[in-house]
């Protein structure tokens, strides 16, 4: 069982146009709205691919509403925690002509103490029913003015009932994940350098190792992925990179280490390359939560070496 917490979920709005002028009106088809947060988008990718998942997050006001229904609909089991806070908003522009994504997020506001204590039991009460190899995911930002004791909570939490954790988040929160014993990081360079104070990736990486992380799987963008443990240092990259919407495209990756580790696969170079994969055939598709069903040619296509620091 896969168990995903969004501690800041958002209500994903996306439009295409045919390009971006700052400054100018812009007029688009009719949007898409999704729920969203990265924890969520992880939720969908894992379901689709036939894992056991339940989705944890909170939900509030209007635009909470229209959450909570958009993911009943897609049938992706889920817990939904009230909140006095309106869930907030996360905006996606699509340029047609340059192929890229703008995007604007909400900050979020911080649930109350009751409401947190209301997430935890509801987390507690899906990992002593997940059974043995379940998997705590824990993706995103947290709200601002969050007590800085919430996620080494939740990662202590998964720990104590037995769950590998991953989490994927940025700033200080990464260093606090490794110290409280998250199994796995997926940190992007910009955000591990910011971190650390290291501009040398692995040299971040091996931080996060020294804290006690077991696996850190660092994202390169269109250059792919490095999977880094106390032993080796392995790369995994398309010859080419993709063209299309990139934004969900970590989230993918999480979904594939979550549901290796789920099925009992703990190998990192495994991991990297089903990672690798999915994040790829995430930026084929036009909405986060989504990857193409090429993945198995793409996972063939890969390169995969051992790191070589020209490479990055």
């Amino acid at each position: 069982m896969i168990i995903t917490v969004t501690p800041n979920p958002a209500l994903d709005l996306t439009w295409h146009v045919d390009k971006i002028v700052a400054g100018g009106v812009h007029r688009a088809e009719t949007g898409r709205a999704r729920a969203g947060g990265k924890g969520l988008n992880v939720a969908r990718v894992a379901h689709a691919q036939g894992a056991a998942v339940r989705a944890l997050a909170t939900v509030g006001g209007a635009t909470g509403g229209e959450f909570a229904l958009e993911l009943r609909e897609s049938g992706v089991p889920n817990v939904l925690v009230p909140v006095a806070a309106a869930t907030r908003r996360s905006i996606a522009l699509v340029d047609e002509a340059l192929g890229d994504t703008t995007i604007v997020n909400e900050r979020g506001i911080a649930p109350t103490g009751d409401e947190w204590r209301a997430l935890f039991d509801a987390l507690g009460e899906e990992l002593v029913g997940a059974g043995e190899s379940s998997v705590l995911v824990i993706s995103g930002s947290l709200p601002p003015e969050t007590p800085v004791d919430i996620l080494p909570s939740l990662i202590l939490v998964g720990r104590a009932a037995g769950a590998r954790v991953i989490v994927d988040t940025s700033g200080p929160a990464l260093l606090q994940a490794a110290d409280a014993g998250a199994s796995v990081l997926k940190p992007n360079a910009a955000e591990l350098a910011a971190a650390t104070g290291l501009s040398d990736p692995i040299a971040g990486a091996q931080e996060l190792l020294r804290r006690g992380v077991e696996l850190v799987l660092l994202s390169l963008g269109a250059d792919g992925m490095l999977a880094v443990t106390g032993e080796n240092v392995v790369h995994a990259r398309l010859d080419a990179p993709l063209a299309g919407n990139p934004t969900g495209a970590g989230d993918a990756a999480v979904a594939a280490c979550a549901v290796l580790m789920a099925e009992g696969t703990t190998d990192p170079e495994t991991i990297l390359r089903r990672a690798t994969a999915w994040s790829a055939a995430a930026v084929l598709m036009p909405l986060a939560g989504d990857i193409s069903d090429t993945w198995p040619a793409l996972e063939a296509a890969l390169t995969v070496a051992p790191y070589a620091p020209k490479d990055v």
